[in-house]
């Protein structure tokens, strides 16, 4: 009996010291399962993306057709990131020439306000015209697993922050993550524009469900080269520096769970052909191009500069020696940002078509806390209806349209479509 007793004994104090261990390191377990989550790892080869070609030549000159317009959306850019407004970020050190080029040459609303404090309820109101709670889309899906994981280890992560509390019977009660979008009976820009003749093109983050209903293609979009995953590169690629924000829980779900992988017009998933920031903004040029000669619409929806923060090396090393190490990352993404914008009004002076061509520049909420972004002198981050949540960049050039270079206005502006 006492040889059984002390094997008895032995086990419980190995369960013990176990538990002890599991418990100790039990967000690195939470996270370790949602990395080793049951998906396939196969992920195609970049194939050529097709632009579906426009006419060989213009039907009506370029200055009486109706004007093109390029929606460029930045995701979690503070109101202070940008050197428009007096600062930038990393305290001025980044320079934004480019996008302070479309202020300069066109509108600069410096009471610009986004449609809501997060994602995707923001972008359907600038896709629809409508208020979140008029068409029922009011919060930000999160992708399978995330509400559970993110309560799970906030408490570990942060304990300073209030705990959050998951309801797993609403979580097993709501729509697949890709029902979760915009409702389809809900009108948008491009399906308004496309009695005009407009040929509408999306390329980058959607967020507004990715059912063949709600996806771009089911909202109206004539193509779409989709976002499907949140890496900007992968994570060991030699070209990629990474900066992990391990006390933001969001952060360490998104390093756990995403991968570097896109579609086009609903295809397999498959790599992306460079960095995000940069590989779109060279598909938006062979776009416009394919485009140049009829009306067009592009929504360039950039995931930058939200997390996960990644930026080229070459980037990293131009910005300088710039701490913490999160916030050179963070820079050196406002910088490829940046360059993208250069690159797309650069390419429509080469067409001709930059008179004829309304473009607009903003964000879809304010900085997040702790990443890297300025907010300042607003209070509040991306998440609070504080000014720092909701104020955010929103700069227009129409040359054609009687937009003046250089004018700057102050009155209360929402970045919200009428039609």
């Amino acid at each position: 009996m006492k040889k059984w007793q002390k094997i008895v004994g032995g086990m419980l104090v190995l369960a013990a010291l176990i538990g002890a261990v599991a418990y100790i390191f039990r967000t690195d377990l939470i996270l370790w399962g949602v990395k080793n989550r049951d998906a396939p790892e196969i992920i195609a080869q970049t194939p050529e993306i097709n632009w579906q070609p426009g006419p060989q030549t213009a039907k009506v000159p370029k200055d009486q057709r109706p004007p093109n317009v390029i929606l460029i959306l930045a995701d979690d850019l503070g109101i202070n990131d940008i050197s428009t407004f007096g600062g930038g970020v990393a305290a001025g050190l980044v320079p934004t020439p480019n996008i302070d080029r479309i202020a300069a040459e066109g509108v600069n609303f410096t009471n610009g306000y986004a449609g809501n404090a997060t994602c995707a309820p923001s972008r359907a109101m600038l896709m629809t015209g409508r208020y979140p709670i008029s068409t029922g889309y009011e919060f930000t899906p999160a992708p399978s697993g995330m509400g559970r994981v993110v309560s799970s280890v906030s408490g570990d992560i942060r304990p300073d922050l209030p705990s959050g509390n998951y309801d797993s019977d609403a979580d097993a009660q709501s729509p697949e993550y890709e029902q979760q979008g915009l409702p389809s009976e809900e009108i948008t820009l491009a399906e308004m524009l496309a009695p005009a003749g407009y040929h509408s093109v999306h390329v980058g983050k959607w967020h507004m469900g990715l059912s063949p209903e709600m996806d771009p293609l089911g909202q109206g979009f004539d193509e779409t080269l989709t976002m499907s995953e949140g890496l900007y590169l992968p994570e060991d690629d030699p070209n990629v520096v990474n900066a992990k924000v391990d006390f933001d829980p969001i952060d360490r779900f998104l390093w756990a769970s995403q991968r570097f992988a896109g579609t086009f017009n609903r295809s397999e998933p498959f790599a992306p052909g460079g960095y995000l920031t940069d590989w779109w903004t060279q598909e938006s040029l062979e776009a416009i191009e394919a485009n140049k000669n009829r009306p067009f619409f592009l929504y360039l929806g950039h995931w930058a500069p939200h997390t996960p923060l990644q930026a080229t090396r070459e980037d990293y090393e131009a910005v300088g020696d710039i701490k913490p190490h999160r916030l050179r990352v963070y820079a050196a993404m406002i910088r490829a940002l940046d360059r993208s914008v250069g690159q797309i009004l650069d390419k429509l002076e080469e067409e001709g078509l930059a008179n004829n061509t309304m473009v607009i520049f903003s964000s879809d909420n304010g900085a997040a806390n702790g990443r890297g972004g300025s907010n300042s002198p607003l209070r509040g981050w991306k998440h609070t209806l504080y000014e720092g949540g909701i104020r955010v960049p929103l700069i227009v050039r129409w040359p054609e349209g009687g937009v003046k270079a250089g004018r700057v206005d102050e009155e209360s502006v929402l970045n919200i479509c009428d039609f």
